[in-house]
C-alpha cells in the first residue's frame, strides 16, 4: 500500500511532463490509483466495487493496443507536448534553464518508475483491497514500434535498461526529427473550424505508382526537397486536365518524406479565409509543412483567393520558410474570367478595366512554379494500367489486359490515371471472384 500511496503522490507532482496524464489510459491509471487509495484508508465493499470497475476501465482501454504497459507510458514521453519538449525543438539541452532541466529529470525518473510496473504489480495493488476476485493481468509481448514515426535507430532511446533522467539530448533529438504532441503522433492533418485535426489513417498511395508524368514528379520532389533542406521552396500550382493525378502526387509525399518531418495540412475552399492563421500556427514548429488545396478555383467576388494572395505574396510579416502551398486546379486561371470582364470602347464603368482583367488572370503567376498535366494519350494510359497491374499482382496476357482497359475508358471516364486505378480495382476484386 505505501507503493501506490508514494506513486500517486509522485505522478501528482509532475511539472513539465504532468501532460501525460490527460491521456485516456494514464488518467484510467491514476483513478485506479486513487480508488485503491481510498478503499484501504476506508474499507467497504462500496469501495471495493470502486477499485474493481476503475481496473476494468483502465483494462479496457489499453486492451486494444496491444503493447505493454512500460511500452506505453514510454510512447507518452516521446510524443509529450509541453514547454520543455518545445524548447528541446528549437535549442540544444545546454542552452535550457537549469531549473527546467532538474524538473524535467526529476519527472522523467517518476515516469520510469511508472513504466517499470509490470501486470502482475498492478493486480497485486488492486488485491490488496479487494480479496477473493481472481483479475485478469495484463501481459503483452510485443515486439512493435512505438510510433508511427519512429525508426529503429530510436529503439535505446527510454529503454528499460537506460536511465530516462540522462536522455535529455537524445529526447532532444528525437523532438527536433519526430515532433512533439499531435505532430508526433500525425503526418497528415486537415483545418476544420479554427483547428488541426490530425488524420491517422492518410492516403497510402506511393510516389512510385504514378507514371507518365515524370516531370511534373520530379520538379515536384526537387522542390519538396528544397523546403526539407531549410532554403525557400516555391508554392506550386499542379493545373491540368480531371484524373491526371495531380492530387495524389501531393499525397504521395508524405510517404516519401513523412519520416523526414514533413507534414500535410489540407484545407478546404472554405476554409482558405483561414490561412494566414494556419501558417502563424505553423511558423514556429520545426517540421516542414505543406498546405495542400484541392480543385482550387474562385468566383469573381469571392474574397477567399484575397488570403492565398497573402500566403502566396506575403506582407509585413516575414514568410515562414517551413510552410509552402501546393494547389491542384483544373482551371489555368483560378478566377473565373467571362466575355463581360473584357473591356469594350463603349464601356463606362471602369476606367481602368484592363487592370481588373490582368488582376484576374495573373493571380495563378503567383505560385512560383506551375506543373502542367496533360491529358494522357493510349500509350501512356496503358503504360499506367500495366504498372499497376503489376503492382497488384495481376497476371494476365498483356494483350488481354490492354483490350479490356481500353474497353474501360471507352465505356467510362476516359483515359486518365483515376480510370486506370479504378479499371484496375476493379479487375483486381473480377479476378478473386472469377479467377478462371
Amino acid at each position: 500500500m505505501v507503493k501506490v500511496t508514494q506513486l500517486h503522490r509522485d505522478l501528482m507532482s509532475l511539472t513539465l511532463y504532468r501532460s501525460t496524464l490527460e491521456d485516456p489510459i494514464a488518467a484510467a491509471f491514476v483513478h485506479l490509483l486513487r480508488s485503491i487509495r481510498q478503499a484501504a484508508t476506508q474499507p467497504s465493499w462500496d469501495g471495493e466495487v470502486l477499485v474493481l470497475e476503475a481496473y476494468s476501465a483502465w483494462f479496457q482501454a489499453i486492451a486494444p493496443l496491444s503493447l505493454s504497459w512500460g511500452s506505453y507510458v514510454r510512447s507518452l514521453v516521446l510524443k509529450a507536448d509541453n514547454p520543455f519538449t518545445r524548447m528541446l525543438q528549437k535549442c540544444s539541452i545546454d542552452a535550457v534553464n537549469p531549473a527546467v532541466i532538474k524538473a524535467a529529470q526529476r519527472d522523467l525518473t517518476i515516469l520510469q518508475g511508472l513504466a517499470d510496473l509490470t501486470g502482475e504489480t498492478i493486480g497485486t495493488m488492486v488485491n490488496s483491497v479487494v480479496a477473493n476476485v481472481e483479475l485478469p493481468v495484463w501481459i503483452s509481448a510485443e515486439s512493435v514500434r512505438i510510433s508511427a514515426n519512429q525508426s529503429q535507430t530510436d529503439s535505446e532511446l527510454l529503454s528499460e535498461k537506460s536511465n530516462w533522467s540522462t536522455q535529455l539530448q537524445s529526447l532532444g533529438e528525437y523532438y527536433r526529427q519526430y515532433g512533439t504532441g499531435q505532430f508526433a503522433m500525425f503526418k497528415a492533418f486537415t483545418w476544420r473550424s479554427g483547428e488541426l485535426i490530425g488524420i491517422p489513417n492518410p492516403d497510402p498511395i506511393q510516389t512510385l505508382d504514378l507514371i507518365g508524368y515524370e516531370w511534373q514528379r520530379d520538379a515536384l520532389l526537387q522542390n519538396t526537397e528544397a523546403l526539407l533542406a531549410g532554403y525557400p521552396a516555391l508554392h506550386v500550382l499542379l493545373y491540368g486536365s480531371r484524373g491526371s493525378g495531380k492530387s495524389s502526387l501531393i499525397k504521395s509525399l508524405l510517404q516519401t518524406y513523412g519520416d523526414r518531418g514533413l507534414r500535410l495540412v489540407e484545407v478546404t475552399k472554405a476554409e482558405l479565409l483561414s490561412l494566414p492563421q494556419i501558417v502563424e500556427q505553423l511558423r514556429d514548429v520545426p517540421q516542414k509543412f505543406i498546405i495542400f488545396v484541392d480543385d482550387l478555383s474562385f468566383e469573381e467576388d469571392d474574397d477567399a483567393y484575397k488570403a492565398l494572395k497573402v500566403v502566396l505574396e506575403g506582407n509585413v510579416t516575414a514568410r515562414a520558410l517551413n510552410t509552402v502551398v501546393y494547389a491542384t486546379s483544373n482551371r489555368r486561371h483560378l478566377i473565373r474570367e467571362f466575355y463581360g470582364d473584357r473591356p469594350r470602347p463603349k464601356d463606362a464603368d471602369e476606367i481602368h478595366q484592363w487592370d481588373t482583367l490582368q488582376e484576374k488572370l495573373s493571380f495563378s503567376d503567383r505560385f512560383g512554379l506551375t506543373l502542367t498535366f496533360e491529358p494522357a494519350d493510349q500509350i501512356t494510359y496503358l503504360a499506367m494500367v500495366s504498372h499497376l497491374a503489376q503492382r497488384a499482382g495481376i497476371e494476365l496476357p498483356q494483350p488481354d489486359l490492354e483490350f479490356r482497359a481500353l474497353q474501360w475508358a471507352t465505356r467510362h471516364n476516359g483515359r486518365s490515371g483515376r480510370s486506370a486505378r479504378q479499371f484496375v480495382d476493379f479487375l483486381t476484386a473480377d479476378l478473386a471472384r472469377s479467377p478462371d
